[in-house]
């Protein structure tokens, strides 16, 4: 436990400078985490059929997912998802733990490959890292630190505004680095407040995002059970510990752990997983690697700490299915199927008919019978959209009260109207009638509502 927690201090934190190893595991999560760079920083400019991949502007209302522009008429396809999402989180962490935050989440990623990366190649590996922290301020320290900081503004200020470009689209961004800065006060502050909390977060606050401010380590607790697979030490073979002996012993009392303490030093959260599962480990792997490393040295079998279930480790079973994975299995596949068919049934325009409540039938010159109706036609599509009403028998006209004209981007518009039914085709006191809503001559959808008439002989 050497290179635990060493180093600077403040009253209440000890600061934590985890040892680097590349181990097989860890190349996996720089692959991994490569691939998540280019995707976040390219992002905003890959566009489908117009639409940006990703964006989240709330300030306007406007959702663009994959390309699909939702508006907050899609409210319900967002709570659908949220649960669905929400269920996968439960499902992934009974079966594997915290292994999201080692391996996907943004915090962890940017923190540890990325940051910590530039930490090492200007200042060396934790050793070196602790003893210039320890040194005086001298030219060396003053360079390095300054290096280290510039470049980690530099790259939070990268970091501020492509995650502005996801809140508000790759185009505005542009606008606002290129026109005046008086005419986007709003947007050039949003850039450096964001700056200014990526650089404390990964300079300052660091692992106590993982450890006291995000909420899921400590959800994890009441969602792991005896077969859940998350990284844990063998303690069955490895205990008790014990330091490698010159001698040749009789009889070989200890286990396999020979009580180095890298598993502790490349700990990111500074925990020592031998003492079993805590909440502040992110399943990151680290001390895998690092155990390996030391096993295949000292000639023993590897994944002395590995992916193991507390039934694994002591009663010896393989990792299973169990029915509580099975049901939220089954939950998933269910919520998943309900999203995908009300997304892919979305239409860009949608509109409601409702006939005028305590409103009866009105006769009409002509021979014409008619009723009023109250409609409401909402454009969930990033265009404006000229739209008219008409019924799908020619016989039977529409008269506008409050026309609907032009319905703008992601909004709605409401008319009021007469349908006029020749007498002579009433033969019931309620009539199905059939209403085209029409764009660009087009019929875009249909719907139909009841109308009151005289019974006819």
């Amino acid at each position: 436990m050497d290179g635990l927690l060493e180093g600077k201090e403040t009253e209440k934190r000890k600061w934590i400078y985890p040892l680097i190893r590349k181990g097989k595991l860890y190349k996996w999560r720089s692959w991994i985490s490569y691939a998540y760079l280019i995707l976040f920083f390219t992002g905003p400019l890959i566009r489908i059929k117009g639409q940006p991949l990703l964006m989240l502007n709330f300030i306007d209302r406007q959702f663009v997912i994959l390309g699909q522009v939702f508006w907050p008429q899609d409210i319900f396809l967002f709570v659908l998802a949220t649960l669905v999402f929400v269920v996968c989180v439960v499902l992934f962490t009974i079966a594997f733990g915290r292994i999201f935050c080692g391996w996907i989440c943004p915090q962890t990623i940017f923190m540890e490959m990325f940051f910590r990366k530039i930490e090492v190649w200007i200042e060396g590996d934790a050793n070196k890292q602790k003893k210039l922290d320890a040194g005086p301020w001298n030219k060396e320290k003053i360079w390095k630190k300054t290096a280290k900081h510039l470049l980690f503004v530099i790259f939070s200020f990268l970091i501020a505004n492509t995650f502005l470009a996801y809140l508000v689209g790759s185009q505005t961004l542009f606008k606002i680095i290129r026109e005046p800065v008086e005419l986007h006060w709003s947007g050039f502050l949003s850039i450096w407040i964001f700056t200014v909390v990526f650089y404390l977060v990964y300079s300052q606050v660091r692992e106590l995002v993982c450890t006291v401010i995000c909420p899921y380590g400590r959800l994890q607790g009441v969602l792991l059970d005896q077969d859940t697979l998350v990284v844990a030490y063998d303690e069955v073979r490895g205990e008790p510990r014990g330091k490698l002996s010159r001698t040749i012993e009789p009889v070989n009392t200890k286990g396999d752990c020979v009580d180095c303490g890298l598993c502790v030093s490349v700990c990111p959260t500074g925990i020592d997983i031998r003492q079993g599962t805590q909440m502040e480990c992110i399943n990151c792997t680290a001390c895998i690697d690092v155990c390996n490393e030391v096993m295949e040295k000292i000639h023993k079998p590897l994944n002395l700490i590995g992916f193991y279930s507390e039934n694994m480790i002591h009663k010896q079973q393989k990792p299973s299915f169990t029915g509580r994975m099975a049901g939220y299995s089954g939950i998933i596949v269910v919520l998943i199927t309900v999203l995908s068919y009300f997304i892919f049934s979305r239409g860009d325009m949608d509109i409601t008919v409702m006939r005028s409540a305590g409103m009866l039938y009105q006769e009409q010159k002509g021979g014409f019978i008619s009723n009023i109706y109250n409609a409401e036609i909402i454009n969930k599509s990033n265009l404006d959209k000229n739209i008219t009403l008409q019924t799908a028998d020619p016989a039977i006209g529409i008269r506008y009260i409050q026309a609907p004209g032009k319905v703008a981007a992601g909004g709605s518009v409401k008319t009021v109207f007469f349908l006029l039914v020749p007498s002579r085709q009433i033969h019931a006191p309620k009539t199905d009638i059939k209403i085209n809503l029409v764009v660009n001559k087009k019929v875009i959808k249909t719907v139909s509502t009841t109308f009151v008439g005289p019974l006819n002989d």
